[in-house]
C-alpha cells in the first residue's frame, strides 16, 4: 500500500511530535519531516515534496501564511491545512483565501486528525465544525436580505456541481460525472461563486456541506 506523505511544521517540540505519533499509527500515513518554522517548512517541503503538509500559523520566520503562500506558487504544491489554537476569523479566512484546504484547531482527536489528513490528501477540504458557522458568516459579509438557505439562487445544475465541489471533485472530475465538457464546468463556477458572494472553491465547499441536503 503506498502511503501518503506527512510534512508537519510547529515551533512546540512537543506538540509537533505529538501530532506525528499520532498519524504514524496509521498505516497509511508517514510522517517524513518536522520543522520548526515557517522557513524550514518551506525548505523541507521543496525537498521532501509530501502530499500534505501541516503548518502552524503562528511559527516563527514568518508565520504558518507565509510558508503557505510560498509553497501555493509551486507548479504542484502539496495539500496544505493549517494546524493551530487560533480561532480568529480573520486569519481562517486569509488562510482559505491563500490556498489552504483545511484550518484544523489543536484540540481535534488523533482519530479525527487521521481522517482530515487522508480526505485533503484526496484534495477534499475541512474547516473545525467549531469555526465553520461563524466562517459562514463572515464569507457573507453581513449582507441584507439573505435568504434562510443562501443556495435558493442555483440552477438544479449549479446544485449538482457545487455538491461535487464539496467533495473535493475537480472541474475535470466533475464534468466526466455529469457528462459536460471541462470549460462548461468552469463556466458553472464562476456564476455559483458570484451568486453565492464567494471567492473560491472553498468557501463554496464549506457553504455546500452546511445547506445541501443529499
Amino acid at each position: 500500500m503506498e502511503q501518503l506523505r506527512i510534512v508537519i511544521a510547529d515551533d512546540h517540540p512537543l506538540y509537533r511530535d505529538g501530532v506525528a505519533r499520532s498519524l504514524s499509527e496509521d498505516p497509511g500515513l508517514l510522517v517524513v519531516g518536522q520543522a520548526q518554522d515557517a522557513k524550514a517548512a518551506v525548505e523541507l517541503a521543496a525537498r521532501l515534496r509530501p502530499d500534505v503538509l501541516l503548518l502552524d500559523i503562528s511559527m516563527p520566520e514568518g508565520g504558518g501564511l507565509a510558508a503557505l503562500r510560498a509553497v501555493m506558487d509551486w507548479p504542484e504544491p502539496p495539500k496544505v491545512a493549517m494546524l493551530t489554537a487560533s480561532e480568529e476569523d480573520d486569519i481562517v479566512m486569509q488562510a482559505l483565501k491563500a490556498g489552504a484546504l483545511g484550518y484544523i484547531l489543536k484540540g481535534v482527536s488523533a482519530r479525527d486528525l487521521v481522517g482530515v489528513v487522508k480526505d485533503l490528501a484526496r484534495g477534499q477540504t475541512y474547516v473545525s465544525p467549531l469555526l465553520a458557522s461563524r466562517l459562514l458568516t463572515a464569507m457573507r459579509g453581513g449582507a441584507k436580505a439573505k435568504p434562510a438557505n443562501p443556495l435558493e439562487d442555483l440552477s438544479k445544475r449549479e446544485e449538482d456541481i457545487l455538491a461535487l465541489v464539496a467533495e473535493g471533485k475537480s472541474n475535470k472530475e466533475i464534468g466526466l460525472s455529469l457528462d459536460l465538457q471541462e470549460k462548461t464546468v468552469k463556466h458553472y463556477m464562476t456564476s455559483i461563486l458570484q451568486k453565492l458572494h464567494l471567492r473560491n472553491r472553498v468557501e463554496a465547499a464549506v457553504l455546500a456541506r452546511d445547506h445541501l441536503r443529499r
